[in-house]
């Protein structure tokens, strides 16, 4: 009988735990808000064509699905995300799938990879012009333009190459 109150306060405590981690990533500037999937396809078809020719950096990579979606066509995929919880289910999903890697991290403090040709972000609009200097660094170092698709904000210094629906796609150039 006196094992349920400590049960429960143990249950109480992992579910403060995890909004807490939720909520401090999101003050941080990284909310978690899920990536739609049809008008995804759009974006890595019609707006930029992935393929595996590339290798894509989720940066805030939520539940996966942009890593999934660039997985199947083909590219590598890598995904940057900052909440603990995020990541480890994340990587939890993508554990056989050799195509997605994963790092908990804060992406300002990320090294590209070499073969890094596309970043995608979809992020508060106030985070959008630190993101794009941060690639523009990261191209700089890399010495190759970067692609950067944008989901639902824009970049207020740079003018977006194509825009689809909530979607801007910039050439980040060195």
């Amino acid at each position: 009988m006196q094992i349920l109150p400590y049960a429960l306060l143990g249950l109480i405590a992992l579910v403060m735990l995890v909004v807490g981690i939720f909520l401090i990533t999101g003050l941080a500037g990284a909310p978690y808000v899920p990536t739609l999937k049809e008008p995804l396809e759009d974006a890595l078809t019609k707006l930029y064509k992935i393929s595996s020719k590339d290798l894509l950096i989720d940066l805030g990579a939520g539940d996966g699905v942009v890593l999934k979606a660039a997985s199947k066509k083909g590219a590598k995929a890598v995904g940057v995300e900052l909440n603990p919880i995020l990541a480890l289910i994340i990587k939890w999903r993508f554990r056989k799938d050799r195509q997605v890697t994963v790092k908990c991290r804060n992406f300002y403090h990320f090294k590209f990879p070499k073969e890094t040709t596309v970043v995608y972000v979809f992020m508060i609009g106030l985070r959008m012009d630190g993101i794009y200097r941060k690639i523009q660094k990261e191209a700089t170092r890399l010495n190759k333009p970067i692609y950067l698709i944008s989901n639902a904000f824009d970049v207020s210094f740079a003018k977006p190459e194509k825009h689809i629906s909530q979607f801007y796609l910039y050439k980040v150039e060195p």
